[in-house]
């Protein structure tokens, strides 16, 4: 089972949940490394379920099954960025695996300078997938405070938390395990084998092998 990780490989909050215009939310603003744009990874495998270009270019991602929450939440999540640039390359009801450059930072949209908008939503997706909250902003359905739905490991440079404390994995390659394997020669051997990708339900791949 898939654990949430936190999208962007710099936390660098720079608008937290609940004031300004995220009041009545649990948005959030990542910054990135710097003022540039940096890439958004997606933090679980999960299938692009609405995309709205009219006005900051938002992306509804749905976990494709049942992930587990820092809080010990077993549910499917859902989560919308907003403010890339460019979405062209996205479609509904493409699939995207954990790990994947996905989405950026940008500033399409009503904003100053390049970051992107997250939210996370408990469960499915839902209705139109948002819906506009008391203080008049529009809100990811059945949101839910990103410090209980997404993890951190060391792959991600912390740089400004806003004060927030994320739970933290030892990697994201959490499935990585031990196996024993024996060669021809009847000598045991232990060697570490590592998740690479994650396919669909259904589906026709290859996999190429190469010597070594």
């Amino acid at each position: 089972m898939e654990k949430p990780l936190y999208p962007s490989p710099y936390m660098r909050i720079t608008q937290g949940y609940g004031v300004g215009t995220h009041k009545n939310s649990f948005a959030i603003d990542d910054g990135g490394s710097d003022s540039g744009i940096d890439f958004i990874l997606a933090p679980f495998t999960g299938v692009i379920k609405k995309i709205y270009p009219n006005d900051a270019n938002e992306v509804w991602l749905e976990s494709v099954d049942k992930v587990e929450y820092p809080d010990g939440t077993i549910d499917y999540m859902t989560m919308l960025f907003a403010h890339d640039n460019d979405v062209s390359n996205l479609k509904v009801g493409q699939v995207i695996p954990r790990g994947t450059r996905f989405y950026e930072e940008g500033t399409k949209g009503n904003v100053t300078g390049n970051h992107v908008h997250m939210e996370c939503g408990k469960g499915k997706f839902t209705g139109s997938g948002w819906h506009k909250n008391e203080s008049g902003y529009w809100s990811i359905n059945n949101p839910k405070n990103p410090v209980d739905c997404l993890w951190i490991d060391d792959s991600i440079k912390v740089l400004n938390s806003n004060g927030y404390t994320f739970k933290k994995i030892e990697s994201i390659k959490e499935e990585t395990k031990k196996e024993e394997v024996t060669d021809n020669q009847n000598n045991t051997s232990t060697r570490k084998i590592e998740l690479v990708f994650t396919c669909k339900k259904n589906g026709l791949y290859a996999i190429e092998l190469k010597e070594n």
